[in-house]
Formats: structure tokens, C-alpha cells, sequence
């Protein structure tokens, strides 16, 4: 019996981590998508160059910033988990949230909220 038990443990840890690589990957692929228009979808919107500029370098040091924190807090409470599970959420509400903005201003928070999730996620999905 204790056989049998240990290999639907591993079976079920390997499909585990099987899911979550595969939800790692549309994060990715939405993140990537997401990504590559912004500076247009917000020029489109009626930002000029000044905004545009100042909203992906918010997006990045916010995102580098926070990595730091997440990955401290995630190391200081093991949380790993909870610590993804809200990246992971935040990305999800944000990325086609994009496609529901009306004007600059809310495109932009979405696009520095994106970079949140990410920033948050990343330490703990790497640990």
C-alpha cells in the first residue's frame, strides 16, 4: 500500500507541475502579446511619446523593484504559493482588462498593474 500511495503522490505532483508550467506558458504568451503593443495601443489611445515613455519605465522599475520585496516576503513567510497565486491573479485581471480601455490614463495602470503581477510572481515561480 505504501507503494501505491507514493506513486499517486509523485503522479500527482508531476501533473501539478505539469498544469503549472502550462499556465506558466499562456502567462507568458499573454505577457509577451501584451507587451509588444503597448506603445502603440497607448499612442493609439492619444498618449504622446512623453507618456508612453514614462508608463513602461514606471512598468520596469516597479517590476524590478518589487521583485525584490515578493521574493523577500515569499522567502520570509514560505508562501510561495500565495505569493504566485496573487501575481498569477493580478496578471490575469489586467492583461485583457487592456482590451476594455476606453482612455491613456487607464490603459497605462493596467500596463504598470501588468508589470506588478509579473514582479510579483517571478521570484516564487523561479524559487
Amino acid at each position: 500500500m505504501p507503494d501505491q500511495q507514493k506513486s499517486l503522490t509523485a503522479a500527482t505532483a508531476f501533473r501539478f507541475v505539469l498544469i503549472l508550467g502550462i499556465a506558466n506558458g499562456f502567462a507568458d504568451l499573454t505577457y509577451e502579446g501584451a507587451r509588444s503593443v503597448t506603445g502603440q495601443f497607448l499612442g493609439y489611445l492619444g498618449a504622446n511619446a512623453a507618456i508612453i515613455g514614462f508608463t513602461a519605465g514606471l512598468g520596469e522599475l516597479l517590476g524590478y523593484a518589487l521583485r525584490s520585496l515578493s521574493g523577500y516576503l515569499g522567502d520570509k513567510t514560505g508562501r510561495y504559493w500565495l505569493v504566485t497565486i496573487i501575481g498569477y491573479s493580478v496578471n490575469m485581471l489586467a492583461v485583457p482588462a487592456l482590451a476594455l480601455a476606453g482612455s491613456w490614463p487607464l490603459a497605462a495602470g493596467l500596463i504598470v498593474a501588468e508589470r506588478t503581477g509579473r514582479a510579483i510572481r517571478k521570484p516564487s515561480t523561479d524559487a
